[in-house]
């Protein structure tokens, strides 16, 4: 077997080394002692300020229209629910949601729908996600529901922050 350590090494700066090769080669089958631990190096210093001018760059590229929801009218990317406006407790219904309330989202490569989600006030309901091109964005969900509340529909695009819709929904014995 050829050496891999230089013999002139002291045999303390090798023994990690050794050790690893010992216990790959024989499996540590038998191998009762700890290896001598290599001491730790710390790593450098880091300027804060220049950690913070960082954080701050990154969160400069979101701009507001990126941070908050969209809850305006707008005719290609406001989502439209489709559900009754009251149900049976505990009865299956549909809710169909559709982006668009005057016209259909395109699904394009460069500008599709991610996802539409919806919720029941603050509760998530279930959240879809939408491929470009192949996916239509327009889903419907069969739910059943104990008491009446907010169904609130959240879409997704590439290029703005979400939308959102909302329908209050009751909930009758």
């Amino acid at each position: 077997m050829v050496p891999i350590i230089a013999e002139d090494q002291p045999m303390r700066s090798r023994a990690p080394f050794l050790f690893l090769v010992m216990a790959l080669v024989t499996g540590l089958a038998g191998c009762e002692t700890v290896p001598e631990t290599v001491p730790q190096q710390t790593p450098p210093a880091v300027d804060s300020g220049a950690k913070a001018k960082v954080v701050a760059s990154q969160e400069e590229q979101f701009t507001p229209e990126y941070k908050e929801i969209h809850r305006t009218i707008d005719p290609k990317h406001t989502p439209r629910i489709v559900a009754p406006d009251s149900v049976k407790r505990g009865q299956w219904f549909d809710v169909t949601i559709n982006v668009g309330i005057g016209a259909n989202h395109p699904s394009l490569p460069e500008h599709f729908v991610r996802y539409i989600a919806l919720y029941k006030d603050t509760t998530e309901i279930a959240r879809v996600y939408l491929h470009p091109v192949y996916s239509f964005p327009k889903i419907t969900l069969t739910l059943a529901l104990d008491e009446g509340g907010l169904l609130r529909a959240i879409e997704e695009p590439t290029h703005s922050a979400a939308w959102e819709a909302s329908k209050q929904i009751q909930v009758v014995p």
